[in-house]
């Protein structure tokens, strides 16, 4: 399991890392602010999520070639995707914010987390990195805004169902792949048909 947890970590930080690459050169950004915003994306949910469990040093410190991956797909987005860009951004966050909504729950319940704890810990590893990644793009965060498609739902939803598979003691890979994909659709859905939570 610990083997599978890693994997899918180094998939969703090449998938925020893409996000965050794109991003940038959306504001014009050069690629030193690229690679700052790529890194941000794809560490940022998973470092406050482990300082608020105590899991410590965070993730990344020591797994250097996580960093190593993050500039490198950072690069090369930046360079090197163009045309594809828009449909590629929403893709690869839609794909970052399943993967690490899961595994920020997965983590919680490991140290014996409460289950609504957990969930909440899956929602902020999801989307934090995304709320790091438009602050420092001048903007207020997306997943705050009125108008903004359904995202921290999205990662909300999924987590909650992994949890209750969990629980129910379903298969761990079963329930994490049927969480995951759950809020990466529902994310595509929701950019697709413009899907937003009622306004006031």
């Amino acid at each position: 399991m610990d083997q599978i947890l890693l994997i899918l970590t180094y998939i969703a930080v090449a998938a925020s890392s893409i996000s965050g690459a794109l991003e940038a050169r959306k504001h014009q950004m050069d690629i030193v602010g690229a690679t700052t915003i790529a890194f941000v994306t794809a560490f940022g949910g998973g470092t406050v999520r482990d300082l608020l469990l105590g899991r410590t040093p965070v993730f990344w410190v020591n797994d250097a070639w996580l960093t190593v991956t993050t500039f490198v797909v950072a690069i090369i987005s930046f360079y090197r995707l163009n045309r594809i860009s828009n449909r590629l951004l929403v893709f690869a966050d839609a794909i970052g914010l399943g993967i690490f909504s899961i595994l920020g729950a997965t983590y919680a319940l490991q140290l014996g987390i409460p289950s609504i704890v957990a969930v909440l810990m899956g929602v902020v590893t999801g989307i934090f990195g995304g709320v790091l990644r438009d602050v420092m793009s001048v903007r207020i965060p997306s997943v705050f805004g009125q108008s903004t498609e359904l995202y921290a739902t999205c990662s909300l939803v999924g987590t909650a169902l992994f949890i209750i598979l969990n629980t129910l003691n379903l298969n761990t890979l079963v329930a994490s792949l049927t969480g995951g994909l759950t809020i990466f659709t529902m994310r595509l859905l929701a950019v697709r048909f413009k899907m937003t939570l009622p306004s006031p």
